[in-house]
């Protein structure tokens, strides 16, 4: 069985919260269809909230934190990216917005992405389509085709009900077919030579 990574970009504000609750049952249901297509998924979730000065600072002098460095070399390596925001204005969360912001520009090109937001109130959902989806198309990345939103009745006694539940398992096949499919980026090493001593030494010198 092959290995994959997953990573997870929760961007509550609180703890608990239910936007965790929402991405921790995405990441089970998702390992839980790779598994199904003899796929094993590593995956971490990266807390934007334990981030968020890092990434001002980072937004305001363009260096990261170690820290900050990390999730976003994490995020950048992965081969699928869960993505869950909490609904504000109609919109996602400017925090979560921020971490996208330091990504290098490519750092989400043609990487399978499920997205996902909690709201108080289900006519919030609206925004995975005008807000989330339209994002995340811009930085080019695959987005899957159903996105997931849970609005406070869509849980019961901790976990989803049948609707939400159904919701969860349908993105996470999605999710799961697009990684079995992604080709992964192998790390570029800066200091690879891409040209030998032998061709250098061939090369004729510039002329005047």
């Amino acid at each position: 069985m092959s290995e994959r990574t997953l990573v997870v970009l929760s961007a509550g504000l609180r703890q608990p919260s239910s936007t965790r609750l929402l991405a921790d049952q995405l990441a089970a249901a998702v390992v839980d269809e790779a598994a199904r297509r003899e796929l094993a998924l590593r995956h971490r979730t990266v807390e934007v909230r334990e981030h968020a000065h890092d990434v001002v600072n980072n937004l305001l002098t363009g260096f990261p934190s170690a820290a900050l460095g990390q999730a976003v070399e994490e995020v950048t390596a992965a081969d699928g990216l869960i993505t869950v925001s909490p609904i504000f204005g109609a919109s996602y969360s400017g925090i979560f917005k921020s971490f996208l912001d330091v990504l290098d520009r490519d750092a989400l090109a043609d990487k399978p992405v499920l997205i996902a937001a909690t709201g108080g109130t289900a006519r919030h959902s609206l925004a995975l389509e005008h807000a989330l989806r339209p994002l995340f198309s811009h930085v080019r990345a695959v987005v899957v085709p159903t996105g997931v939103f849970a609005a406070p009745e869509d849980w019961s006694d901790g976990g989803a009900d049948g609707a939400l539940r159904t919701r969860i398992r349908r993105a996470a096949a999605e999710l799961a077919e697009q990684i079995v499919r992604y080709p992964g980026r192998t790390p570029t090493d800066p200091f690879t030579l891409t040209t030998t001593f032998d061709d250098l030494l061939a090369t004729p010198p510039p002329t005047a």
